[in-house]
């Protein structure tokens, strides 16, 4: 089987890639504290990833060898993540009598019943979660699987870059170990966790430290991007720089900036009236927003306004050390477009 979970190690760099840039962060622990030592974030062509599928492996291979220099250091193991749009989750419950490859076998068999594809072109993957409240002679199994492909090129990625791919995980997943480390006594509470990225918004809804609700849809901040490429002759990379250290001039803020947000606003709305409309979970208490269209400005405070919730950008770092080697101001600003990378490197710490 594809391991879509991996041995416990430590070390592993997080590589995040997205539809416009990959992140890459590397991590380290002492006890229980967590040290940030490394980071980089390298933009991609708009051609080499599309719908969260890598189409050109070659150019994000470059991007993730670049992102590696500028980290330094010698890096053997890597964490990646496909996106929860192209997963399959489900729990099952099987004998405790099945173990090893037995276990295995039959874990397939179950798996071939819910999943819509040939098992051979299946990465599949599961881990015990211990026995069924109601009956000790049955164990919880957690079943993750998706299409070979979408595993397959980013581990083709990475080695390509001369790394291993130790691990490929879930999106959903990096953001919840994030959670966890940001919120060291989670409860019942819910809160929203909004990741607005190049293509896509996705909304994680967060209790007790587990993902209990994700959506997805296709709005991010290309548009905004292209628009102001073509309007004012900045490169792509250029203007996505621009956007995180907030030095745009006011007639692009006002004319083109300003008007995006309105809409990024109204796309959130929408995004929380779908959560609100499945009636399975009660009200929000705090929002938190990452990925890079959170920093347009004053975008968390309108949300404040219109949401009736407090609603803060995530610093993923706040409760880390921080390598002297790193601009803390620098990592401030850059860090709700790391968030996601973090959660991969954090996945080395798993006890």
């Amino acid at each position: 089987m594809v391991s879509l979970f991996g041995k416990k190690s430590s070390g592993w760099i997080g590589i995040d890639i997205g539809s416009s840039s990959v992140k890459l962060v590397s991590m380290s622990s002492s006890g229980s504290q967590r040290q940030i030592d490394a980071y980089a974030i390298v933009p991609l062509s708009p051609t080499a990833v599309i719908d969260g599928n890598i189409e050109e492996v070659n150019v994000v291979a470059a991007a993730i060898e670049r992102g590696l220099k500028i980290c330094g250091g010698k890096y053997n193991a890597a964490v990646v993540a496909v996106p929860s749009s192209a997963v399959i989750t489900k729990k099952i419950q099987i004998s405790n009598l099945f173990v090893g490859i037995d276990l295995e076998d039959q874990v397939k068999i179950e798996a071939d019943q819910f999943i819509p594809y040939p098992l051979e072109e299946v990465a599949l993957d599961f881990e015990v979660l211990g026995p069924v409240k109601k009956d000790p002679n049955l164990n919880d199994i957690l079943l993750v699987a998706c299409r070979k492909e979408a595993a397959e090129t980013r581990e083709e990625a990475v080695s390509s870059a001369g790394v291993k791919c130790e691990v490929v995980d879930v999106d959903t997943y990096a953001m919840e170990r994030v959670v966890s480390m940001l919120d060291q006594e989670p409860d019942d509470r819910l809160f929203a966790v909004i990741d607005i990225g190049a293509s896509t918004l996705c909304l994680n809804v967060i209790q007790n430290g587990k993902v209990v609700y994700n959506r997805e849809q296709a709005f991010g901040g290309n548009d905004l991007s292209q628009a102001i490429h073509q309007q004012h002759g900045m490169s792509m990379e250029e203007v996505d720089l621009a956007f995180r250290e907030n030095s745009l001039n006011d007639d692009i803020v006002s004319q083109m900036v300003v008007p995006f947000t309105n809409t990024v606003v109204q796309q959130v709305s929408r995004a929380l009236q779908f959560f609100y409309s499945s009636g399975v979970h009660g009200q929000l208490s705090h929002v938190y927003l990452c990925g890079g269209v959170s920093g347009l400005p004053n975008l968390s405070s309108r949300l404040s306004e219109e949401l009736e919730l407090t609603t803060d950008v995530m610093a993923p770092f706040d409760h880390c050390a921080v390598n002297r080697k790193l601009n803390s101001e620098r990592l401030k600003r850059d860090g709700a477009v790391l968030v996601k990378a973090c959660g991969l490197a954090l996945r080395s710490f798993n006890q």
